[in-house]
């Protein structure tokens, strides 16, 4: 069987690749701001030392870690009608991918918490810095730096998680990809490009991450 290529349907419909892919961009970026303050607040939670917020932080982490995010976006988009909380498919998603980010994010960040000495901590606060003061200034910016490759890592794993959400008709690249071969069966071509795509929005990712650590943490590298 000679299969014969044709891109066309590529170029024919570019400007609604490029709206899914900016979708894909737009929903992840936002999910991530929300799950890196969420992630913040877990990791707090669970170095505080307070038996009640320790708890419900790690109640948390186990139930969003140890089940499939496809169930998790349904019960957002599907469940949580019942409850009288509806969401557009773009609001799900986001909240999904929040709250998933922001259980995996929760143990990166606490990781590198634990790492910073205690010493530094006991001097801040013989200074008269209060615990949150501390926890802001005096832990976060190292901490950050330690497990800045895994945070980033894990980002770039939410980014790709994003083309679950097209199956709540969220209008991702995955969702436009579907789509198309669709209407065109031009499955190879299709597919073919999105990876391309995906590839590239990685890629980007990668290469402002590079320039964050250099610029951002280059205090770490000094120390190392």
């Amino acid at each position: 069987m000679n299969y014969q290529f044709d891109f066309s349907v590529i170029w024919e419909n570019i400007d609604l690749l490029i709206v899914g892919a900016w979708l894909t961009l737009k929903i992840s970026f936002v999910a991530i701001a929300f799950g890196i303050a969420l992630g913040i607040l877990g990791s707090l939670a669970r170095t505080s030392g307070n038996r009640i917020f320790n708890g419900i932080a790690l109640a948390y982490v186990e139930i969003i870690r140890n089940t499939p995010y496809l169930i998790q976006l349904f019960f957002i988009f599907f469940g949580l009608p019942n409850l009288g909380i509806k969401l557009s498919a773009e609001q799900a998603a986001i909240l999904s991918l929040a709250v998933n980010f922001g259980a995996y994010s929760t143990e990166i960040i606490r990781a590198g918490v634990e790492s910073i000495h205690q010493g530094q901590i006991e001097a801040g606060l013989a200074i008269g810095f209060k615990k949150l003061a501390v926890f802001r200034y005096i832990v976060i910016p190292p901490a950050l730096a330690n497990i800045y490759r895994a945070l980033i890592g894990q980002i770039i794993l939410a980014v790709l998680f994003t083309s679950v959400i097209s199956q709540i008709a969220a209008e991702d690249l995955t969702y436009v990809g579907d789509y198309l071969n669709s209407r065109t069966f031009r499955s190879f071509e299709i597919y073919f490009t999105l990876a391309l795509l995906y590839l590239a929005i990685v890629w980007l990712i990668k290469g402002i991450a590079f320039l964050v650590e250099n610029k951002v943490f280059a205090f770490a590298k000094y120390k190392r």
